[in-house]
């Protein structure tokens, strides 16, 4: 029984720091304010600002020398293209917002996780989150009170509104994401259970959210979780997956021709598209426009809104309209391309492109190379399926999205946990550990 207890109050400790990482998808699970602000934005700021004082106190050395480059390459194309932007608040105001996202939470998260068990912890938070929003999509689609779609307000978006309806969208896929990777890992049978439970539940929201983009990411991400697990276990989870596709679509008629419809209208680009997909590429011809007349450094942060007009043709619509979900019809301007690489290139040009794309594929290359030692044999398989798994999903999403929202805050969480697997070498937890003091942790966990 000593045994059994005497790594407790290690555990306590070691999860501690990671709580405020934790309570950042929890926040983002609560309704916005009118104005669309969330206090997961500022609960990420003061995140950073623990983190520091944490680093102070247990004079700790920040991060190590190649953490310290994969982490910071993005700051070289982002400072230049804060110089070159039209107006200096425009420039502190996107320099502030992608400095978040892609460098000060990631840090943040990397420092303030000790062990898998806190990466664990944090993946669960996202699996709860997704869970969360989940349901009020599911509701809102039920009781025809989502986002408008098609003259009939069921699409689903949570808690976000119609202004941002890739939010729930990304919630729910990263807890899929996250639940597939836990319930393919190497952890207690009842957590595996569980977790396969969360992302069947998951599916749902999922497809009522419309979203082609996050489909299409969620995807390519649990097909290649499943591969890099193993084949047997692969077939099997298809198998499972196609039997609940047909039970919820087939069985049940959930949104089944809304559903087909929206799938067909992925590759309807020149046969009568629908005008969402014909904004979609005018914006992606204008971006690339843009690009090619400063290819080097871009029209400066925020200045993509400022250029699109004399670089877009006649095609592309005034605006994109919303309506439900509690919020009046309004037309919403078309501020960014809707891909990340393009907005990236178009605003920092190919040094920004360069800098920002290359500190993602350091972070992939990375945890794919750690996912890879650990897969046949080693402790960790969750962590690295999850960790991978979410950087996959980002940068396929990418190709359809681009940041923006109360969701932003969740996608630099994501990366953190990414730059945690990819970034912390053999942590001290993954080292193997005496047979009595295993057998005991073991029997802990369980």
């Amino acid at each position: 029984m000593s045994l059994a207890l005497t790594p407790l109050p290690r555990r306590v400790a070691a999860l501690t720091p990671a709580l405020p990482v934790v309570a950042v998808p929890a926040l983002l699970a609560l309704p916005l304010t009118p104005d669309g602000a969330g206090p997961a934005d500022v609960l990420s700021g003061l995140m950073v600002v623990y983190c520091v004082i944490r680093l102070l106190l247990e004079r700790r050395r920040p991060l190590s020398p190649a953490a310290a480059v994969v982490l910071g390459l993005p700051v070289v194309g982002l400072a230049l293209a804060a110089m070159g932007a039209f107006s200096p608040e425009a420039g502190l105001t996107g320099l502030g917002r992608y400095l978040q996202t892609f460098v000060l939470v990631p840090a943040a998260v990397l420092l303030l996780l000790r062990d898998r068990a806190g990466f664990r912890l944090v993946a669960w938070s996202f699996v709860g989150l997704g869970l969360c929003q989940g349901a009020v999509g599911v509701h809102q689609f039920v009781t025809r009170t989502g986002a408008s779609y098609q003259g009939e307000n069921i699409r689903a978006v949570g808690t976000f509104g119609p202004h941002d309806v890739m939010g729930m969208a990304t919630a729910v896929s990263l807890g899929l994401v996250c639940a597939v990777g836990i319930a393919l890992g190497r952890v207690p049978v009842r957590q595996r259970v569980a977790a396969a439970a969360c992302a069947f539940v998951l599916l749902l929201p999922l497809a009522l959210s419309f979203s082609r983009g996050a489909w299409i990411a969620t995807v390519l991400t649990c097909a290649l979780q499943l591969v890099l697990a193993g084949l047997r276990r692969a077939l099997v989870v298809v198998a499972a997956t196609f039997a609940a596709g047909v039970i919820l679509v087939g069985g049940f008629g959930v949104g089944s021709a809304l559903l087909q419809e929206r799938i067909d209208s992925i590759a309807q680009v020149t046969d009568a598209p629908d005008q969402s997909v014909v904004d979609r590429y005018t914006l992606w011809a204008s971006a690339t426009e843009i690009w090619r007349q400063h290819p080097l450094t871009g029209v400066g942060l925020k200045g993509f809104p400022e250029y699109r007009d004399g670089h877009a043709t006649l095609a592309l619509s005034s605006g994109s309209e919303t309506d439900g979900a509690g919020v009046a019809y309004q037309r919403q301007p078309l501020l960014s391309p809707h891909n990340m690489y393009l907005l990236v290139l178009s605003e920092q040009g190919l040094i920004g492109l360069l800098a920002l794309a290359g500190s993602w594929l350091a972070l992939l290359v990375c945890g794919m190379r750690r996912l890879l030692r650990v897969r046949d044999r080693g402790p960790g398989l969750e962590c690295g399926l999850v960790a991978c798994g979410l950087l996959v999903w980002l940068l396929t999403d990418f190709m359809y999205g681009d940041i923006g929202g109360p969701s932003t805050v969740l996608i630099a969480v994501a990366m953190g946990l990414g730059a945690w697997w990819a970034l912390t070498g053999e942590a001290p937890a993954d080292a193997p550990r005496s047979g009595v003091r295993e057998r005991a942790e073991e029997a802990l966990a369980r």
